[in-house]
């Protein structure tokens, strides 16, 4: 919603500030220039970059234009999903997330979080790690640094595409100064003709430049500057989910693991403890607190 806000601003500001000194809309209005620029923006794109990162680019895009998902009431639901979750491993052993993890889709506690279920890396992520912890013989350092790795690769991967697209950006000045250029080849093989029309050229050439740096600076920039925060959103969001795991498998009870993750929620949409306590516990199945484990197999390996 901010984007779109924030592009009318842009957009409406410059055009304000051009009619406020009586300039024409209709000198702005030129296809051919925006042809030339848009054209051989999307063509280095293409150029440059593989498939996959043009999907993700456009899922990126497409994403700015949306709320984030990474909201309060976002984390108040996770913090409740790993409480059950560890609950039930606590009470019946991690053997028992086994069947969690082989098909959440199926599972009595993921069932109940079909937003979880969508986000598919989030998902993954989670179910591989409980199937390792599950497996046993995995020290909770080692696991940390399995859980790292893949934080790191995911977050590679999407700063692969910001990047990608903040390379157009800085090459939309230049594409317009070849816009530009063009013009200038065509009004060089005007002279001679009416003024009215050398103008109109020079005028059409002069915008092909003013294009290039205000879809740089005023729309291309920003997007990809706005991916860069959804990708650290979400790479803050595995930390949670890291933050909890780690700290269940070192011992602590799921109360005190779940505490650790609230705390690494950022803090402009970190929930209160009281309020983190009230949902969970409000809401959380019978059994599903600091009970004693069933049996060995489901005392998380010391650190």
């Amino acid at each position: 919603m901010f984007v779109i806000i924030g592009i009318v601003v842009v957009f409406g500001a410059v055009a304000g500030g051009y009619l406020m000194e009586h300039g024409n809309l209709k000198v702005l209005l030129q296809p051919a220039e925006l042809v030339t620029i848009g054209g051989a923006a999307l063509g280095t794109l293409l150029i440059a970059n593989p498939l996959h990162v043009l999907k993700g680019i456009a899922g990126g895009i497409t994403g700015a234009f949306g709320s984030s998902k990474y909201n309060q009431a976002s984390y108040l639901e996770t913090l409740k999903m790993m409480f059950e979750l560890l609950g039930r491993a606590r009470k019946e052993g991690l053997m028992a997330l086994e069947s969690d993890s082989d098909a959440p889709d199926k599972s009595p506690v993921f069932s109940k979080y079909p937003k979880f279920l969508k986000e598919h890396h989030a998902l993954n992520f989670l179910c591989d790690t409980i199937r390792m912890a599950s497996g046993g013989g995995v020290e909770a350092f080692d696991m940390d640094q399995m859980m790292e790795l893949d934080m790191d690769a995911h977050h590679h991967e999407r700063g692969i595409m910001v990047g990608a697209l903040s390379t157009v950006a800085d090459a939309l000045p230049g594409l317009g100064i070849v816009a530009a250029v063009l013009g200038v080849v065509i009004t060089m093989g005007s002279l001679g003709g009416p003024p009215e029309e050398i103008g109109h050229k020079v005028a059409a050439a002069l915008v092909g430049t003013f294009l290039g740096i205000l879809l740089c600076y005023g729309l291309v920039g920003p997007l990809a500057s706005n991916m860069t925060k959804t990708a650290d959103e979400q790479h803050s969001y595995y930390q949670v989910l890291r933050a909890i795991i780690v700290a269940f498998m070192k011992g602590a009870p799921p109360t005190l693991a779940v505490e650790y993750g609230r705390r690494s929620i950022p803090g402009h949409v970190r929930p209160s403890f009281q309020e983190t306590e009230k949902y969970i516990k409000g809401r959380a199945p019978a059994g599903a607190g600091d009970a004693a484990p069933a049996s060995p197999a489901a005392t998380p390996p010391a650190a």
